[in-house]
């Protein structure tokens, strides 16, 4: 296989362990030497951009990544977003409704660019990593928020997921990266759209670019990508998508795939 003109790769569960603060010393010299090599790897994350401190010194010289299941990219290297596709606030107060009358018992949370907002009953947050404000949605969301989170901590997660994907319909993209956790983008937004937006101004056609996720937020993106690869511990919907299986996470597989796709002289 020819050596790809760009990577894009999940991180959480596929390039690092789930809630890991840091690239392991493989994967970060790995990360170093295609970028030396003139081969881009973005993150295209779920992550909020209050996780992704730690991660500004591997984006390398493009200084690109894409954020909150494709909300946002960011410019690493400005420290500024470069463009938000958010949920605004009457849209999202409406759709918050619709769930808590189809889903009693679920509560909501927003990400903004400047941090996380907690609806009163929405779970504490063990580190923060960020602002984080309380109160009614009402009274808080004043800004586009990149996703709207909903929870329900006694409900069947598979059950939860379907029945609050059935009460949003076309109205916005519901996905999730962990289990009793719904996380909602505006309508039309995935990583999948974002990473080929980011392609399409640096003029890289699809079939040129390896993805790498774990998760179902990542099927769209593996679906668009030209070659897709899962780690060895992803869902089951994401292996049986992807075009072949690396080394599971742990193991620094997306690190050792690319090891071996990108020669050390192009």
């Amino acid at each position: 296989m020819k050596a790809p003109v760009l990577v894009a790769t999940d991180l959480d569960g596929t390039l690092v362990p789930n809630a890991s603060m840091s690239v392991p010393a493989f994967t970060a010299r790995v990360l170093r030497r295609l970028d030396d090599a003139g081969v881009p790897v973005v993150f295209v994350t779920g992550r909020p951009l209050r996780w992704m401190s730690p991660f500004w010194p591997h984006v390398g010289k493009h200084g690109l990544a894409i954020v909150s299941n494709g909300a946002i990219t960011f410019d690493a290297h400005a420290q500024r977003v470069i463009s938000i596709t958010g949920i605004d606030a009457e849209p999202g107060l409406e759709l918050s409704r619709s769930i808590a009358a189809a889903i009693p018992g679920a509560s909501f949370a927003i990400e903004c660019t400047d941090g996380i907002r907690l609806d009163p009953n929405y779970p504490e947050l063990g580190t923060s990593r960020g602002s984080v404000r309380r109160g009614a949605l009402a009274a808080i969301w004043d800004q586009p928020a990149a996703k709207l989170l909903v929870r329900h901590s006694a409900a069947d997660a598979d059950i939860f997921q379907a029945r609050v994907a059935a009460v949003v319909g076309d109205r916005a993209t519901v996905t999730w990266s962990v289990p009793g956790l719904a996380e909602i983008s505006a309508a039309g937004v995935s990583k999948a759209s974002a990473l080929a937006r980011l392609c399409e101004r640096r003029g890289i056609a699809a079939r040129d670019v390896i993805a790498f996720g774990d998760m179902p937020n990542d099927i769209a993106m593996l679906g668009w990508a030209g070659t897709a690869y899962a780690v060895a511990n992803a869902h089951e919907s994401v292996r049986a998508i992807a075009h072949d299986v690396v080394l599971c996470c742990k193991e620094e597989g997306v690190a050792h795939a690319l090891d071996r796709l990108v020669p050390v002289e192009l």
